[in-house]
């Protein structure tokens, strides 16, 4: 960078902007998954439109790449870049609802926890991810798989419309009214197509309180657990969304102490409707073998959502994939489960993910997410926290993708995909891929923005 130019951008800002020698870069450039180690040339932390604006013109000039950071939660590190410039929106939180309409307006640095303490207040909630810390950036702009999935729809589907700057460093606004084709990108393929500063969701009336389910049922009985609850989904009212989850009981103590450190199939998700609706409606799902454990009941929806935030601590090591499945078989089950049970670290799990409802209710035209008539996906989720962990992890999570191929649709979760994954890419876009391309020149033709490489064509980051 040349330094003068540097002096001057900087001495503009409200925000601040850090290269490696300050004292607060080491810091500022630590994303949530401790095995990503990047080191950019400078992390603009902006605190207002025009500092966007600005970071964005003299990253063109200095012909720097460029990520963006909402909550800096992706697994595979999209929001920061390898000698490149962040804008790092983290400092940007704001929320406003309107309760008239049912609308919802955030920063681009906004995290889930943020807008659940705020539509709340009003009996609403946006449909979401399931762990409180995520950005809503990054979710929404590339799906949103939560609770309120098989009702409402993913994140990306409640997106009404969007305040973008562009690589050239104008704020344009996205709807249906205007720059429709860049809104239609940003409703799930929208990285690396500018840097949403602010984004309007459509929210739904939620709570205060809902049925949680959580109950947990002993490894040797997780394949008839397995095929009942396929059964159960089968005919599940669009509120039931919950997960399937093989993992193992951490000595915890919400867990009696006999059963820590065992392999468990357990059941856990709240119910998007009234409390005594959703008791009903998901006692199945307590009957589905010899429970280990049941801590069901009603809790506040924001407990809820908050319901895994423990377990992905930021620090932790993450390496995911995920499929989607054109059925949940006998053969399918049979593999997860011995796939879960050669797991290097107990901390990882193999989840269950019931699709369907209002996901499969939008086509092409509205969203480039594909793979909607897909009725289940699996979450790979390898976790771990010893450095010397990363191979073995690593290779069972890539291991569990490539067995489950043979009941894959093809297409994956993006949210839990390498960005630099062109293949996968590719097979989760489909037939959309192309008009994803075409907008993406549109906006950013000469690939400034680098987050993901998958889409942009823009050669591959440093290998980590």
């Amino acid at each position: 960078m040349n330094q003068d130019a540097l002096v001057r951008f900087a001495s503009t800002l409200r925000g601040s902007a850090l290269d490696a020698e300050n004292p607060e870069y080491e810091r500022a450039r630590r994303v949530w998954n401790g095995a990503i180690d990047r080191r950019p040339a400078l992390i603009v932390s902006c605190v207002g439109v025009a500092d966007v604006m600005d970071a964005v013109r003299f990253a063109r000039a200095e012909g720097l790449g460029v990520s963006v950071r909402g909550g800096g939660h992706h697994v595979a590190g999209s929001s920061t870049i390898e000698g490149g410039l962040v804008v790092d929106l983290s400092l940007m939180r704001a929320v406003r609802v309107d309760p008239a309409t049912a609308r919802v307006r955030c920063e681009g640095g906004a995290q889930i926890g943020d807008l659940d303490r705020e539509a709340q207040a009003f009996g609403l909630a946006v449909p979401l991810g399931v762990v409180s810390e995520t950005g809503v950036a990054g979710l929404a702009l590339a799906g949103g798989l939560g609770w309120q999935r098989r009702k409402q729809g993913l994140s990306c589907d409640n997106l009404v419309s969007a305040d973008v700057v562009t690589a050239d460093g104008r704020l344009v606004h996205a709807s249906a009214e205007e720059n429709g084709d860049l809104l239609w990108a940003l409703r799930g393929g929208g990285w690396d197509m500018g840097v949403v500063v602010s984004f309007e969701f459509q929210a739904h009336p939620v709570g205060p309180e809902v049925f949680m389910t959580f109950v947990t049922y002993p490894r040797a009985e997780g394949r008839s657990v397995l095929q009942r609850f396929r059964e159960y989904m089968k005919s599940a009212p669009p509120g039931a969304a919950p997960l399937a989850v093989c993992w193992t009981f951490p000595e915890a103590d919400s867990f009696p102490r006999a059963v820590w450190g065992q392999p468990f199939v357990g059941v856990v998700g709240p119910y998007v409707g009234p409390v005594a609706e959703g008791e009903r409606a998901q006692r199945p799902l307590q009957q589905l073998g010899t429970a280990l454990t049941d801590m069901s009941g009603p809790q506040p929806w924001v407990a809820a959502q908050r319901f895994f935030d423990e377990d992905y601590p930021k620090g932790r090591r993450y390496y995911w994939r995920s499929t989607y499945l054109h059925e949940l078989g006998d053969e399918a089950i049979d593999a997860i489960l011995d796939l879960v049970d050669r797991r290097p670290s107990p901390l990882s799990s193999l989840d269950v993910w019931p699709l369907g409802g209002a996901i499969a209710g939008i086509g092409a035209a509205e969203s480039p997410c594909g793979h909607r008539d897909a009725p289940f996906a699996i979450g790979i989720e390898a976790n771990w926290d010893d450095p010397g962990g990363d191979e073995a992890n690593i290779a069972w999570a890539r291991a569990v993708s490539e067995r489950m191929t043979p009941f894959s649709t093809g297409g994956s979760y993006m949210n839990f995909e390498d960005p630099d994954d062109r293949k996968a890419t590719a097979a989760s876009y489909g037939a959309s891929l192309q008009r994803l391309l075409d907008v993406k020149k549109r906006y950013d033709p000469e690939g400034l923005f680098r987050s993901r490489r998958g889409l942009v064509g823009a050669p591959p980051s440093p290998a980590r």
